[in-house]
């Protein structure tokens, strides 16, 4: 026990003081009696334990506790069925948890199954059976779930035994890649076409003599100034589906009247001495407000109506109408042209496809029009339909909801 450095010389003292006292009592037996006593009292004062100094008193140590499975843990439960990606806790290669994701993919029969038996896929097989260690890298699980799909799987170690599997769907990714890459060649294959053209009529020009064969020169000049035009109208576009995704998620604020958008664009149409214009015919309320962009909207009635006087036979009706349907307001354009087959009508939207891509051609398509609709209808929270049957024609309907108008 550790003492204070002072009760040493206190215990000297008192028994010094009782000897002292001693000297003078009366008779020997009273200072023997009274040395005694100092000497037991400064050897208590001497040993007895410095109070501030004492150690206090150490509870028993209670055995120790084993460590918690995280697998058991219910916060690492609830952690991860906030993840969207699909996460499996392995014991072994038996599966001793699943999140919601994983569940809702593999079953909720997967509890306690080989992880083999759960993922049947050679990948996942492989890297399990591989020393069953973690991965540096994802592993992609190609045609996993289905075929084209590919999802990527990441292991990580939790401890003896115990991995976290952590699965995702990387499908959609690789779509949006697909359709860049198709988008920019498509882009590239589409300007190089009427770009080849115009070089090799500008190359002929240039070895004709002059006034040589001038009519010709003035047939090769109209296709130069066509193939030109088809250009500026690409380029027109691909600016067009740019701007409008940049504002995809932007409501439009403006208060317009699509009925008067509708009359701006047939007016124009019919301005422009378009071959069809004399068979269009107009079915339109007095007005409909709503909140709109009126470029878009005047591009979108544009490319309906224009479509519908390109595709439909000469000296049939292009009827436009504008009705209303249980909250909403139904703009669509009907022809009665030759009719598209089934099997196209679901990639019609899709950027540069062409049910006949000779004809589209021949009368001036680009392939992004219903592109463009598509763009501005989804911006303004409004629904496309295209219904045709083959012989009869094509309506192109867009729905607008009556709410903010």
């Amino acid at each position: 026990m550790a003492r204070s450095t002072f009760h040493l010389p206190l215990a000297a003292m008192i028994l010094v003081a009782g000897t002292i006292a001693a000297l003078f009592m009366p008779d020997v037996a009273s200072g023997v009696l009274l040395t005694a006593t100092a000497a037991i009292i400064a050897a208590i004062v001497a040993f007895s334990p410095d109070r501030d100094d004492a150690a206090p008193p150490q509870p028993a140590p209670s055995p120790a506790e084993p460590s918690a499975d995280l697998f058991e843990l219910p916060a690492f439960h609830a952690l991860i069925d906030q993840d969207a990606r699909v996460m499996l806790g392995l014991s072994d290669m038996r599966i001793a948890l699943a999140n919601d994701a994983a569940l809702a993919l593999l079953g909720r029969h997967i509890a306690g199954v080989d992880i083999r038996t759960a993922i049947r896929h050679p990948a996942v097989i492989d890297a399990l059976t591989r020393n069953f260690a973690p991965t540096t890298e994802p592993i992609n699980l190609i045609d996993f779930r289905q075929a084209g799909d590919r999802w990527q799987l990441v292991i990580v170690v939790i401890g003896p035994n115990q991995r976290l599997l952590m699965v995702e769907d990387r499908s959609a990714i690789d779509a949006a890649d697909r359709m860049r890459s198709d988008f920019v060649a498509n882009a590239s294959h589409e300007l190089r076409t009427p770009l080849a053209a115009i070089l090799g009529y500008v190359e002929t020009l240039r070895l004709m003599e002059p006034g040589e064969a001038e009519p010709v020169r003035q047939r090769f000049l109209g296709i130069i100034e066509r193939e030109a035009g088809r250009m500026q109208q690409l380029v027109a576009d691909l600016l067009s589906i740019s701007r409008i995704e940049s504002d995809r998620y932007r409501r439009p604020t403006t208060i317009v009247d699509l009925v008067q958008i509708v009359r701006d664009a047939v007016t124009e149409i019919r301005a422009a001495d378009a071959p069809r214009a004399a068979d269009i015919s107009l079915q339109l309320p007095d007005t409909v407000r709503m909140l709109g962009d009126s470029a878009q909207l005047g591009q979108l009635a544009h490319n309906i109506i224009g479509n519908a006087m390109k595709y439909g036979r000469a000296g049939t009706p292009v009827s436009i109408a504008l009705r209303n349907h249980a909250n909403e307001w139904e703009f669509a354009v009907s022809d009665a042209g030759d009719g598209i087959a089934a099997d196209h009508l679901p990639r019609l939207t899709e950027r540069f496809y062409r049910v006949d891509d000779a004809r589209s051609r021949s009368v001036g398509g680009t392939g992004l029009g219903l592109a463009i609709v598509k763009h501005i209808a989804e911006r303004h929270r409004a629904r496309l339909a295209i219904d045709s049957e083959v012989g009869r024609g094509t309506t192109v309907s867009v729905r607008f909801p009556s709410s903010g108008i």
